[in-house]
């Protein structure tokens, strides 16, 4: 961690619920950003977090936008930079909410015009902020306010949907290893054009687990497979961090679905097609890296 700035852009004054692992993630995406950035947020739990103007707890510019249009918003604000010769960072900071489903056809429209941005979903696998409903991202099985007996479909591809879009550069994060985060970002933003990464953003009171828990939570899904940590540059796919080692062994998907409440309803056959769901991921993973997929 040694390598990572000391300056700060997001102050202690945040509104995030005790354990919220949102505002980890947004310091150490502005801590590779710098100061030469501008954020995009669209509706969503940061809207909340970054607190009252003008006493907010983001110490870059933010612009706060319509929950569909976030993309859109930056496509233009990059474009307005670069004509300005400007090399300004301009990244999308939405949830999954805002990414997965409702803002999904601006970030398509962003891609396919090459927009030179980073767009990061932080995902915290439902509307949290409105109160936990279920969204695209909504695991099978996981429990929500619109969902009380578990989510009956499985979770949305995204990176699948943004990856055939051939985006310069994607990746894969999690909250709970800030290091490998902080390395992607970095990495992204020296490349001109498209960029995304797709964060796992666990959430204490949505995913009914003690505040303390979440690096610990994080880390569960990592090691059990139900988060992948890779990156794909022009459409090279690598692992990296502990996904390189969970892809050669891994502990039980049950072990992360029980640390959570949301899964307490999970069935059985459920908690077995999330394992095989696993299982098949890796395998073609693996075949991808080797370039027989």
């Amino acid at each position: 961690m040694a390598e990572i700035p000391d300056d700060e852009y997001i102050l202690k004054t945040t509104s995030a619920c005790a354990g919220c692992s949102t505002p980890l993630c947004l310091r150490y995406i502005t801590k590779a950003a710098g100061p030469d950035t501008a954020l995009v947020i669209p509706a969503c739990c940061t809207s909340v977090i970054q607190g009252l103007y003008p006493n907010t707890a983001v110490n870059i510019p933010v612009y706060n936008v319509a929950f569909a249009s976030a993309a859109a918003v930056a496509s233009g604000m990059s474009e307005a930079f670069r004509a300005a010769g400007k090399k300004t960072n301009v990244i999308c900071f939405a949830g999954d909410g805002g990414t997965v489903d409702i803002g999904i056809q601006a970030l398509s429209g962003a891609l396919e015009r090459g927009t030179d941005f980073l767009y990061v979903c932080y995902d915290n696998e439902a509307y949290s902020n409105t109160g936990m409903q279920r969204s695209g991202a909504t695991p099978l099985g996981a429990a929500t306010t619109t969902t009380p007996a578990g989510k009956k479909e499985f979770k949305k591809d995204l990176d699948a949907i943004v990856n055939a879009h051939n985006p310069v550069y994607m990746a894969t994060a999690c909250s709970a290893y800030p290091l490998d985060l902080y390395n992607k970002v970095e990495k992204a933003l020296s490349i001109t054009g498209p960029k995304f990464i797709h964060i796992l953003a666990p959430c204490p009171p949505g995913w009914r687990y003690q505040s303390y828990k979440t690096i610990s939570v994080g880390k569960l899904a990592v090691q059990s497979g139900m988060w992948v940590l890779y990156e794909r540059e022009n459409g090279k796919i690598s692992l990296t961090g502990a996904s390189k080692a969970a892809a050669k062994k891994r502990i039980p998907v049950e072990d992360y679905l029980k640390a959570q409440g949301r899964f307490k309803t999970a069935t059985k056959e459920e908690i077995s097609e999330l394992q095989q769901a696993v299982e098949n991921n890796f395998k073609r993973i693996e075949k991808e890296v080797d370039g027989t997929c």
